[in-house]
């Protein structure tokens, strides 16, 4: 089996498992607002993040797929450039919603009437303003993949300081501004980590303060079950991320000019995992997004019950 055809099927998986994932948390949440009118601010960040890493899979993962089986081709020098910059803004984002979500579930497990539960109602009224800030970041971080991307056909000779992504290459000028550019994405993925990880260790102290409280009691709140899920969420982001960013750092300090599209692709995988598995962690903790997606289920096989009932 060739090299290209055991891309395109990690690729698959990880579309076949994260596209629908994803879409189900959306409409679930939009069928949630539906029916209520109004959505609490955990599930309005939840529903922004699922909807950062449905772009990831659908435009970095779905693409590839069809790239590597040779069934369609985006990737010119135009398609690079809006693939490349929709991905990087897209992983982005998903990993400041992920510090969002956090650091809002930190705040709420505050003691009602401290200072800290105070903050909790600020930032949930500021809410959209976190989401337009975010958003305005990583869509400027993102802006030299614009400028620098090019596609796999181009015959440039100045491809000395590129990064090779298989179908793609970034192009830089020189050694001095890939090392910059790598700079400031390590930086910016980095905060958001550190600040998530501390969020997740308060919450695991409050969690295990509680379980000391209540011991011999089964079960917990609403709160407890959501605070587990944000640690499994923040545990997921470092484990993947973190290969993900250690291989970023690997790739600015080898000698070589042009990196491996070897490297480049397992980057882009263990970033893709988050955005695939992420949406299962949500189905499996999130009780509001089970039960709509469970009633649904229920409705389509009365449905069907009932159409071949009257066929019959």
């Amino acid at each position: 089996m060739s090299g290209l055809m055991v891309r395109g099927l990690l690729y698959l998986s990880l579309t076949a498992i994260g596209l629908p994932g994803n879409v189900a948390v959306i409409a679930a949440f939009l069928l949630a607002y539906h029916q209520e009118r109004r959505l609490l601010p955990a599930d309005a960040i939840v529903l922004h993040l699922a909807c950062a890493n449905l772009l990831v899979v659908g435009v970095r993962c779905l693409l590839e797929v069809l790239a590597s089986f040779s069934l369609a081709n985006v990737f010119s020098d135009t398609g690079c450039k809006a693939v490349i910059y929709v991905y990087r803004t897209s992983r982005s984002l998903s990993i400041w919603l992920t510090f969002i979500l956090s650091a809002y579930q930190c705040l709420s497990i505050a003691p009602p009437g401290s200072r800290w539960a105070s903050a909790r109602d600020l930032f949930a009224r500021h809410l959209a303003l976190a989401f337009v800030t975010v958003w305005v970041i990583n869509t400027v971080m993102s802006s030299p993949a614009v400028m620098f991307s090019l596609g796999s056909n181009n015959n440039s000779t100045a491809m000395q300081y590129s990064i090779n992504v298989e179908f793609c290459f970034v192009r830089f000028l020189s050694i001095d501004d890939r090392n910059a550019n790598g700079a400031a994405q390590v930086t910016r993925d980095a905060v958001p980590m550190i600040l998530m990880t501390l969020a997740s260790l308060i919450i695991l102290v409050f969690l295990y303060r509680h379980s000391q409280q209540v011991k011999g009691l089964r079960g917990g709140g609403a709160e407890q079950r959501a605070a587990k899920a944000v640690v499994t969420l923040v545990t997921v982001y470092v484990l993947f991320y973190g290969v993900d960013n250690g291989l970023w750092v690997y790739t600015l300090t080898v000698r070589q000019t042009m990196t491996s599209s070897v490297i480049s692709d397992l980057r882009i995988f263990f970033s893709s995992l988050y955005a695939a598995l992420s949406p299962m962690v949500i189905i499996a903790s999130n009780r509001k997004v089970k039960n709509q997606l469970s009633c649904r289920a229920q409705e389509k096989a009365t449905l069907d019950k009932a159409t071949t009932l009257s066929t019959m």
